[in-house]
């Protein structure tokens, strides 16, 4: 293509709202430009290398036998409320009603529809396995909407999703996706993590994400520094513990006076007590079903001075069942006291959790139930009874859990994420076929999810410089830029013509830049955009040479005219 008989709209300036990298230069480089809150536009050069993800996409789930669908973006309310996650998925779903007052959503996910396509056309086992997907426009009420794609409301997605007829055929379908996954984001340019994660809304038995560590990233993992295998999302990471030497003696609880002490640092500073030995209590509540006849629980979590609640495995430990922080009217109700001096003693018809670290501990320091008071002496199980759980958040330096070596906790970008489901939305739905005994048995589904935008911005993160992007070759929307510095000398203008024409011949894609510009617009814009190979056509095309530059690594070298679409075909393009 010519530049001047195409749309790049080129910035010189970080736009002013622009946070991250990725999206600074995305709308600088003409690649997309933002319509509202959460929601962009693809230009040219962006829909190009969106296209090209998609087709490496293609290329690997077709090559683990997925069958491609298209489905609508519009579902009807009663397939979600057959699978419950209509309420469930409320605040973050686009819902409306048609004008016959039925109730609809725009999708932010497929499992419902895939599943209702399955109940009505599979039937034996001679049926399966089955790999269906599609790449599809999704929605989500996103409350905010940042850092460019990568947080959006209106976004493009790869999900797939497998039937089988038992837990074995899942875990072999599983597997296909995970080693489709690694070739995706290795051909797209990525160096990525593969960690545990959090199933959350989605449900089922195992997960993983894959994560790209950026300092963009909004998702949080740990990986293990001395390379064992073990990474996870923070949500579901584990760790070990350093040892903790408790207090001699067996007292028994004393109240003691805390004026206007809150927090575990003011009562570190008031009790002269390292947090490792005070016990962290926090409320939550799980709302009743019908409030007519029941009453919403109470949950008083408790975790070390030191440690963090993991809300994610608090949730977990609750089987899923929704909760939220408790008021600070309520706390007074339940406890009789202010948030800050409530604690475990003397609780009744309060559910009361303890993290793991806290299991054979004695003498710890607490809230009293009681304003401006704290209690210290106190033994779980002798004192009070609870569950134990693993409830903290795996901090940094924390023992690996698998080989004790410190963990790193790093900011990473999410890019896909796969599911073993199981049975619940087969079961919701009642997606059944005949077994190989002529029994009805329940189908076995995963879900696995790729975003294109976020592939995009992965990569722009982990390949720019103050310059620009310098995208993969494989993912970038055009091969070769061709930058002739002055088009109004002839043998600069025969070079070039004749390097287009060669480039073109050789299915190169090419950027010929003709436009009537400086050479040091054209260079800057060059870079800016990401292309991986620049062909500079100078003084020197009058000696037969021209520049070949690479935009990766910065190298320069000359080449002959006659040879350099040659050399750039199987250097660079091959």
């Amino acid at each position: 293509m010519r530049w001047s008989q195409v749309f790049i709209p080129t910035l010189r300036e970080d736009p002013a709202d622009a946070e991250v990298a990725s999206h600074k230069l995305l709308l600088r480089a003409g690649y997309i430009r933002q319509l509202s809150a959460g929601v962009y536009s693809y230009l040219y050069l962006g829909q190009r290398t969106a296209l090209k993800i998609m087709q490496i996409i293609r290329e690997e789930m077709d090559r683990i036998g997925g069958q491609e669908f298209y489905l609508p973006a519009l579902h009807p309310a009663e397939l979600w409320q057959e699978t419950g996650r209509w309420d469930q998925m409320a605040a973050t779903m686009f819902q409306l009603k048609d004008h016959s007052g039925r109730d609809f959503c725009l999708g932010m996910t497929h499992e419902e529809v895939m599943a209702d396509i399955a109940r009505h056309e599979l039937r034996s086992y001679r049926q399966l396995p089955q790999i269906w997907y599609q790449i599809q426009v999704k929605f989500r009420d996103e409350a905010r909407p940042k850092s460019g794609l990568m947080r959006l409301r209106h976004f493009i997605m790869k999900d797939s999703y497998t039937f089988d007829l038992d837990d074995a055929g899942l875990d072999a379908s599983y597997k296909k996706h995970y080693d489709a996954y690694c070739r995706i984001f290795t051909r797209c340019g990525l160096h990525y993590e593969i960690v545990e994660a959090h199933s959350g809304a989605m449900g089922g038995s195992q997960s993983h994400e894959f994560m790209v560590v950026s300092p963009a990233g909004e998702d949080r993992i740990a990986i293990c520094v001395k390379e064992c295998g073990y990474a996870a999302n923070l949500e579901k990471a584990r760790a070990g513990l350093k040892p903790v030497s408790d207090p001699p003696g067996d007292p028994k609880p004393e109240v003691f006076p805390t004026p206007n002490v809150r927090t575990i640092e003011e009562l570190v500073g008031f009790a002269g007590v390292k947090p490792e030995f005070l016990m962290k209590a926090l409320v939550y509540v799980i709302p009743a079903a019908d409030k007519g006849k029941q009453k919403d629980q109470i949950v008083l979590a408790l975790v070390r001075g030191d440690h963090q609640l993991n809300e994610a495995k608090l949730g977990d430990a609750l089987g899923g069942a929704p909760f939220r922080p408790a008021h600070p009217d309520e706390i007074r109700a339940h406890f009789g006291a202010a948030p800050g001096f409530i604690g475990p003693l003397g609780q009744k018809g309060v559910r009361i959790l303890l993290d793991d670290a806290l299991r054979g501990r004695r003498n710890l320091t607490t809230g009293a139930n009681q304003n401006d008071h704290h209690v210290r002496h106190v033994t779980p199980e002798r004192d009070f009874t609870g569950e134990y759980h693993d409830l903290r958040l795996v901090a940094d330096s924390d023992p690996c859990s698998r080989c004790a070596r410190p963990l790193r906790v790093a900011s990473a970008i999410e890019v896909g994420h796969i599911f073993k489901l199981g049975r619940r939305y087969a079961e919701s739905m009642g997606a059944r076929v005949l077994d190989r005994d002529g029994r009805q048995v329940t189908l076995v589904m995963g879900s696995y999810g790729i975003g294109v935008e976020r592939i995009l911005t992965a990569a722009v993160e982990q390949h720019h410089d103050p310059e620009g992007m310098k995208l993969p070759r494989s993912i970038a929307p055009f091969d070769v830029v061709l930058t002739p510095v002055n088009l109004n000398e002839e043998p600069i203008r025969q070079a070039a013509e004749q390097l287009y024409a060669g480039l073109r011949e050789a299915r190169v894609e090419v950027l010929y830049d003709d436009r009537d510009e400086r050479a040091g617009v054209k260079f800057k814009d060059a870079d800016l955009i990401g292309v991986p190979v620049r062909l500079t056509v100078g003084k020197k095309a009058a000696e037969g040479k021209v520049e070949i530059s690479e935009r990766s690594t910065g190298q320069r070298a000359d080449a002959r005219i006659s040879e350099a679409v040659g050399l750039v075909r199987s250097r660079y393009c091959g």
